[in-house]
């Protein structure tokens, strides 16, 4: 499903990030470009990475929050 209409960026696109180990919205705004235009799609992103994200990377990305 198309998740960042105004990059074409889908949901099988954000989660193959994170399995490579991006782990905020930042990386994925810098690595394929999600929200960057209009910004709709942020909340959206954000929902699949926290459900794409492993139990240590949850708990890695708030040991640096």
């Amino acid at each position: 499903m198309y998740i960042c209409v105004c990059n074409g960026i889908t949901d099988r696109e954000i989660r193959q990030c994170v399995a490579s180990g991006v782990c905020s919205m930042s990386d994925l705004e810098c690595s394929l470009g999600v929200g960057a235009s209009c910004g709709r799609c942020r909340e959206a992103a954000v929902e699949i990475l926290e459900q794409s994200r492993s139990p240590a990377q949850v708990v890695f990305s708030s040991a640096l929050a």
